[in-house]
């Protein structure tokens, strides 16, 4: 983990709490043994940037859209034949959502993915 301890943000820590373990649980699922899970966060301004990152299978830009796509459902398999329904990613989407944040992805096959969520940042107008 690349996160300081400092980092304060407005939103509903129960519902972050699952999109991490959610996030965490795909990278532990498409990364082959051996390889490297980071979590860590970016300061931007008024919002943090949280990123989820791993030297896993990857994925084709094709499969990237349609993973954060709620109109398809869309599910691949783990490195170790594990299936999913592929409703993880999209209740982490919406629960980002409902907390004021984005949820994006950047990906290369064979190299590993990137999930990143921003969430806003406790000020004293909050």
């Amino acid at each position: 983990s690349k996160i300081d301890n400092q980092i304060l943000t407005w939103s509903d820590s129960n519902q972050i709490g699952i999109v991490i373990r959610n996030l965490i649980s795909n990278a532990l699922k498409f990364t082959p043994e051996n390889g490297q899970i980071s979590i860590g966060a970016n300061d931007k301004n008024k919002f943090w940037e949280i990123w989820v990152k791993d030297t896993g299978v990857g994925l084709t830009e094709c499969s990237l859209e349609k993973i954060l796509n709620k109109k398809e459902s869309f599910s691949t398999y783990g490195t170790n034949n594990e299936k999913g329904t592929g409703l993880g990613l999209l209740l982490c989407k919406e629960m980002i959502e409902n907390n004021n944040g984005i949820l994006w992805a950047k990906s290369k096959l064979g190299v590993g993915t990137i999930f990143y969520f921003t969430l806003q940042k406790v000020s004293e107008t909050n």
